[in-house]
């Protein structure tokens, strides 16, 4: 009797071992398998939350299937103390342990809300925006110039939220004095900016910032990036470069980015100046006689008078022989390559064509021809 009694106990137990067994596995496959979702999501995780709560959310998005399930493999896991605040965005399918690496890994949040402060040539602009998870695009919420305009109440709402993401974008041809005030009229950093960074030497880029900053440190590292930039690009310079030192190599390039806003243009302008440099040809450039005028605090707004043009000054170009003595404004990369590697020809000339880009002339009866054309559809927009 007792050893039928064991033999049972023991197939019992079998049994149950198996199960258990059986149960370890599916969860293990549930836990690791694409899940539900069927459109990425933005999930946020407050600061203080905890994987209960995660859980939930998670539950009902439709993200998983089974919060305990999910809340049993964050503990096996190990990880149910490695949880990170912030925004993430969940893809479709993705599993729970996906899920899990991603809350618990941390760094920059992934979705949710992002104030970009613009310093752009005439203007700065400040803009709420969301990304839509469902497009993966950024959705804008509002969108206001620090210091002039009304402050929008979904900024001082979304300032409020630990997780939301800062970032200023310097436009390419902005200048020192511009991107100094900027930086002043940004109410999320601290600190004095310093004496203002000599023209030139910022790199218009994209930087993540927190409140709380030092403008003075984000100066340093927007000169530290362009330094790196200028090393880079001398290094590779051509032999049809007409400048001869990193500094004039700066200087050219930081003309040609005011000149055109066309990219693929930049190397032909470059070879407008170069060209002009090496026949000993004075530049004749605009935008150099607009700086001997503005010193690069901020814009002329109104066009070019005769007197300016004849006007001596360090940077007027229709003036002085060759080069100015400093950059006009701070020139992105692919100016800095269009001044030491411009394109091969004979251009000497150039002028607005109307649709946003140049016409381009070796001789200047050519010229000529098209400063006329360009006059015409100067006067047909005046008209209308």
């Amino acid at each position: 009797m007792w050893r039928s009694l064991a033999s049972n106990m023991l197939t019992v137990l079998v049994v149950l071992l198996f199960l258990l067994g059986g149960v370890i596995l599916w969860g293990q496959s549930q836990y690791t398998t694409e899940g539900p979702l069927e459109s990425a999501i933005c999930l946020r995780v407050p600061s203080g939350s905890n994987m209960s709560r995660v859980s939930r959310n998670l539950e009902e998005q439709g993200a998983i299937n089974s919060g305990p399930l999910f809340r049993v493999g964050v503990r096996y896991a190990e990880k149910a103390a490695q949880l990170k605040a912030g925004s993430y965005l969940v893809a479709a399918g993705a599993s729970m342990e996906d899920i899990v690496d991603q809350i618990t890994r941390g760094g920059a949040s992934s979705c949710g809300t992002e104030i970009v402060y613009r310093v752009g040539v005439t203007r700065v602009l400040a803009e709420v925006r969301e990304l839509d998870p469902a497009t993966n695009r950024f959705v804008e919420r509002a969108e206001f110039v620090p210091g002039t305009d009304e402050v929008p109440a979904v900024y001082e709402e979304k300032r409020a939220d630990a997780d939301t993401r800062y970032r200023i974008a310097l436009a390419e041809g902005v200048t020192s004095w511009q991107v100094v005030e900027s930086l002043k009229a940004m109410d999320i950093l601290d600190g004095d900016a310093g004496e203002r960074p000599a023209e030139g030497m910022l790199a218009p880029d994209s930087y993540e910032v927190t409140p709380g900053d030092d403008r003075a440190t984000i100066l340093a590292e927007m000169q530290e990036r362009q330094l790196l930039r200028i090393n880079a690009a001398w290094e590779s310079r051509s032999d049809r470069a007409a400048v001869t030192s990193p500094e004039e190599m700066l200087i050219l390039a930081s003309i040609i980015e005011k000149e055109t806003g066309v990219a693929e243009e930049r190397p032909q302008v470059a070879s407008v100046f170069t060209n002009r440099l090496n026949r000993g040809m004075r530049l004749q450039t605009d935008p150099t006689v607009i700086y001997g005028v503005t010193k690069g605090e901020g814009v002329l707004g109104r066009g070019l008078r005769q007197s300016e043009l004849r006007r001596a000054t360090p940077w007027n170009t229709y003036v002085i022989e060759g080069l100015p003595p400093t950059p006009i404004a701070n020139p992105g990369m692919a100016s800095l390559m269009a001044a030491i590697d411009p394109d091969q020809g004979d251009y000497l000339f150039f002028v607005a064509d109307g649709t946003g880009g140049h016409a381009f002339a070796v001789t200047l009866d050519e010229h000529n021809r098209n400063v006329a054309k360009w006059r015409e559809i100067e006067a047909q927009r005046n008209s209308n």
